[in-house]
């Protein structure tokens, strides 16, 4: 199970990207935006990421304009690791390496067949562990540092 939310750049990407992964038998849940409206980045990432903390689901995606300013405040909710990928290697890199649990797009600067292209090499791709989550666990001491200052 997946969950995915974007703004008002994203749309477009977004339903591309569910279509696909309701193709290949994958469950969605759609945290919006549903409409071309203006909204702001940040409440899409934190609704979306606070449902994926909930439980239930395997990952998640966030898109805006350029993915940026999406993983950015994606980024700042503990217990998330949103990795803004352009290319299928860092997709695969960032799943085997930092176990990203979020995936991030810029709707307005990757087309289609590349994102699912993205997509389907972090899927594919396993977490590594063993160096590796030394190094993630010091990204929670980082987390857990900045709660008590």
């Amino acid at each position: 199970m997946i969950v995915i939310g974007c703004d008002h750049g994203g749309l477009e990407l977004k339903q591309t990207l569910i279509t696909y992964l309701t193709s290949i038998g994958e469950g969605v849940t759609d945290c919006g935006t549903y409409n071309s409206d203006s909204v702001d980045y940040p409440d899409i990432a934190e609704k979306t990421c606070k449902r994926y903390l909930d439980g239930g689901y395997d990952f998640g995606i966030l898109i805006c304009g350029t993915g940026i300013g999406i993983s950015m405040a994606a980024n700042k909710i503990d217990g998330i690791r949103c990795a803004l990928v352009g290319t299928e290697y860092a997709a695969e890199m960032t799943k085997r390496h930092n176990d990203a649990n979020f995936l991030a797009f810029g709707g307005r600067v990757m087309g289609p067949e590349l994102a699912i292209s993205v997509l389907k090499a972090y899927m594919n791709a396993e977490f590594e562990g063993g160096r590796h989550q030394k190094r993630i666990d010091k990204i929670h001491a980082l987390e857990a540092q900045e709660e008590t200052e």
